[in-house]
């Protein structure tokens, strides 16, 4: 599971599956299927899903027992892995997330949080005013929590950790020497739904958010947990003020990201990366090792290791210049 917080309802028959989907399938109905997963980190006890062509030499390798997909891209699965056709992959994963995860579509302020002072914290932390602490929540050795913030549940704070005044942080890990400074919202539900013609579906998100050892988190950052894998932030990355990191993004280590950058969902930056004010980064890209992007640059598409690209659409530096004399 994705989510050690969230409590997975499974197993699950594949007729339940089958019935909630609205499908017609008559082998295999009694076979229990105990999780959801990506394609990748799926086993053949589990359920996943293949939406985009994008993805099929991931669903070549896939372990699941069962995948959620097109008539078109059925093809790229694994003989031994059931194909369930459906219209809207992404709808239907949704659906069958929320059964075995109910728990994990609405993100409601948390009724457990109470005042730090009447928990067995408040000896062990230096803490400011009107700290509040909710459920299964651990603070490691020498930490500091500032004015106005809530620890809402499910949070690991590793030791040496500074926390600000008003941050609010839930379904979160992290790790050790941590700094996270003023504003932040850290695990929070990501921006994933789907229009219909009478309201909004929203997509459950199982992910957490996972901070490792040694990073900066600046003023008024938002950090999304992920909604089928986790969000992660690399050792030793440092982000600056007003950041955005939406949904399954993967931060490599030893990274600088400069204000009011955004990254949409799903994409990956990796190591020794240097990313300027105000550069926008599209979901389900890679970015590869030791890359640096200009301020105000809009990326587009991957970006290979060892390149410097700036622009938008962002290009390669000398090209840039080249076409812009």
């Amino acid at each position: 599971m994705s989510n050690p917080f969230f409590k997975n309802q499974g197993p699950l028959k594949i007729s339940k599956i089958v019935e909630t989907l609205n499908l017609k399938i008559n082998s295999y109905k009694d076979k229990k299927i105990y999780d959801i997963k990506d394609l990748v980190s799926s086993t053949n006890n589990d359920i996943t899903f293949l939406h985009s062509k994008k993805y099929n030499n991931a669903a070549k390798k896939t372990k699941a027992s069962v995948c959620i997909t097109t008539e078109v891209l059925k093809t790229a699965l694994p003989e031994k892995c059931l194909a369930l056709i459906v219209e809207n992959v992404l709808v239907s994963t949704s659906k069958i997330t929320s059964i075995f995860y109910p728990d994990s579509i609405n993100d409601n302020y948390d009724e457990t949080a109470k005042d730090i002072k009447d928990t067995d914290f408040k000896n062990k932390v230096s803490f400011g005013k009107n700290v509040l602490i909710g459920n299964n929540v651990s603070i490691g050795n020498n930490c500091k929590i500032g004015h106005n913030t809530l620890i809402e549940r499910n949070v690991v704070l590793g030791d040496n950790c500074s926390i600000g005044s008003n941050n609010i942080i839930r379904n979160t890990l992290v790790k050790n020497n941590v700094r996270i400074l003023d504003n932040c919202v850290i695990g929070k539900h990501g921006f994933g739904f789907f229009p219909t013609k009478k309201t909004n579906l929203r997509y459950p998100h199982i992910g957490i958010v996972l901070i490792e050892d040694n990073c900066e988190i600046g003023c008024g950052a938002t950090i999304d947990r992920g909604s089928m894998s986790n969000t992660i932030i690399g050792k030793n990355t440092y982000l600056d003020n007003q950041i955005h990191i939406a949904h399954n993004v993967k931060i490599g280590e030893n990274t600088i990201i400069a204000g009011q950058v955004g990254v949409a969902g799903s994409s990956i930056i990796g190591d020794n990366v240097k990313i300027g004010g105000q550069a926008g980064i599209s979901g389900h890209l890679k970015i590869g090792n030791n890359v640096e992007i200009a301020g105000g640059s809009g990326v587009i598409k991957d970006i290979p290791d060892n390149t410097k690209v700036m622009g938008y659409p962002a290009k390669n530096i000398r090209d840039f210049l080249r076409d812009n004399r």
